[in-house]
């Protein structure tokens, strides 16, 4: 009896053991605000509009220590509609992030699943609509996804440790079709570099046919017909391939923040790609657009934060026609009732210029929103944000 007793004692203290070199994490954030459209093709919009400021969501992510520096971690990230409570990323569970992996302080992380692309993650930080803006002041149609509007499906990636500042990362997707290897597959590279008041980002990104595998990779895309949906570059959805080379940066003075980001985005092989409805005015060729956005902050008080933003976008000719502009504007304030809670109030003015990529002239395409019928469009959103 007291051999099991002790044996029993003994099982105990190594399961304790065990449970604290592993743990779990439950955190998440709701966003949830009033928001004003005032040109909704053609109509004015007033809503209630869930992730404005940061994507609402709720997520697990956990570790567990597997000795010598070496450590299995998961991450499981649901995206939600807070004015609704239906699922976001077009009704994925996980939809915005799902992977496991492994991890060493030495080596780097590996990890497999659904994740985020090296130029989101790289240059995303830079953006003022991953910052005080809200997503509706990422660049016209998220062109570049510098504001992550679309995950990677069966990705597995690499994430290296930081040294002196720098880090490395690559992703690679498989794209899945039996006889064709190249079909669908996507893949990115990126690096991070933080010195002081000085930070600086750049990312690649390749993706084979964009429409489906980048854009239609959640359960109501089509699987046929046309998943890129923003008129800003609806009109090459047969490209057999898309490419965004993107660079940012930030330094910082005291309480104010000076950043700026550049893209170059490409689509290759316009009309290569079937599909319902991707080719209309039956393109050939490749398209481009260039990016460049310059951006400031500025602490007011501890719990006071001011931005403001200029974003430039100028896409390629259609059918011989001017090429497309967009001038975007965003003011924005971000009061901190407390770590966890924050209240936003932030407004974005856009105006097109020239011709789109569905060969009509242009209209104004703030990022998440219904497009103008007009070259111009005005939004304004405030709300509230808490983070758990």
């Amino acid at each position: 009896m007291k051999k099991s007793l002790l044996a029993l004692i003994a099982l105990g203290a190594f399961a304790g053991a065990a449970q604290a070199q592993s743990s779990v994490t439950l955190y998440g954030i709701v966003d949830e605000g009033l928001l004003f459209n005032n040109n909704a093709n053609g109509g004015r919009q007033y809503q209630l509009a869930s992730g404005n400021l940061s994507g609402s969501r709720f997520g697990m992510r956990g570790t567990e220590d597997l000795g010598g520096g070496l450590k299995a971690i998961f991450t499981l990230e649901n995206g939600f509609n807070a004015s609704t409570g239906a699922l976001g990323q077009g009704g994925d569970f996980f939809g915005r992030q799902a992977f496991v992996g492994l991890s060493s302080a030495t080596a780097g992380t590996v990890t497999l699943g659904r994740q985020y692309d090296s130029v989101s993650e790289y240059v995303g930080q830079f953006e003022v609509g991953d910052q005080w803006g809200s997503g509706y002041s990422a660049h016209p149609g998220d062109l570049d996804n510098i504001n992550n509007s679309n995950r990677i499906n069966n990705a597995v990636k690499y994430t290296s440790p930081i040294y002196s500042g720098l880090q490395v990362g690559a992703l690679y997707s498989l794209g899945g079709i039996a006889g064709h290897p190249g079909r669908n597959q996507i893949w990115t590279v990126g690096a991070g570099y933080t010195n002081g008041p000085l930070a600086l980002g750049v990312g690649y990104l390749n993706a084979r046919d964009p429409n489906y595998s980048f854009f239609g990779n959640t359960p109501t895309a089509s699987a046929t017909g046309l998943n890129m949906k923003s008129p800003v570059y609806s009109g090459y959805a047969s490209a057999n391939t898309q490419q965004v080379a993107a660079a940012g940066g930030a330094y910082t003075i005291g309480a104010a923040t000076i950043g700026a980001t550049y893209s170059y985005t490409r689509f290759d092989k316009v009309g290569t790609v079937a599909g319902t409805g991707l080719n209309p005015l039956n393109l050939q060729g490749s398209a481009s657009f260039n990016n460049i956005e310059a951006n400031f902050k500025f602490q007011l008080t501890p719990a006071l934060l001011a931005g403001v933003a200029y974003d430039y976008t100028r896409g390629s000719k259609v059918n011989g026609q001017s090429a497309a502009q967009y001038h975007q504007v965003a003011l924005g304030v971000d009061y901190f009732l407390s770590k966890r809670t924050d209240l936003y109030a932030v407004g974005i003015y856009q105006h097109a210029l020239g011709y789109d990529s569905t060969g009509e002239k242009a209209v104004a395409a703030i990022a998440a929103l219904t497009p103008s019928n007009s070259p111009n469009q005005l939004a304004a959103t405030v709300g509230i944000r808490h983070k758990f």
